[in-house]
């Protein structure tokens, strides 16, 4: 393993503990049991960190999306546990912009292939299908729903429009 990766293992749990905010070099330096300056003989900068957190959030939603169960209802599943299950790497991943000069080529595009394929190759029914995910997953980890919603519920009736299509 190589001394990045042990910084991007040390920031991925800094993130999932105490979230985006506490990412700061200062901070990994110390779980490290090093000082901060010497973090940049490794990575560039905290972008550096963070572009590091969404092309590994990338590529385990995309193994996480490649064994889904089949058809669009096995796909969404797959994404919304995902997303639960990293609430704070997702946030990273997703609500901030990608850093595509920065993350390996091919990393996106293998992300979304599961969702492309899902969409018969339609690349604007896949960002639609994607587009409705993200949202209602962004409303839960937000916890906008009323107390008691039946979130199952809203997916299956969310994504019977993308099934009869």
């Amino acid at each position: 393993m190589s001394r990045r990766d042990e910084i991007l293992d040390v920031a991925a749990t800094v993130l999932e503990e105490e979230g985006p905010d506490a990412l700061t070099m200062r901070e990994l330096a110390a779980r490290m049991g090093i000082r901060a300056p010497s973090l940049y003989k490794h990575v560039r900068d905290k972008d550096d960190i963070v572009a590091g957190l969404q092309e590994r959030a990338l590529i385990d939603l995309a193994r996480h999306l490649a064994a889904a169960d089949p058809g669009l209802t096995g796909l969404a599943d797959a994404y919304r546990s995902w997303a639960r299950a990293h609430p704070r790497l997702y946030e990273v991943a997703t609500r901030r912009p990608l850093a595509r000069d920065r993350i390996a080529a091919g990393v996106e595009s293998a992300a979304a292939a599961p969702i492309v394929a899902a969409a018969g190759g339609d690349e604007h029914l896949a960002r639609a299908l994607w587009a409705l995910a993200h949202g209602l997953v962004d409303l839960e980890l937000s916890h906008r729903f009323p107390p008691g919603a039946d979130l199952d519920a809203t997916w299956r009736t969310a994504l019977t429009g993308f099934d009869h299509r």
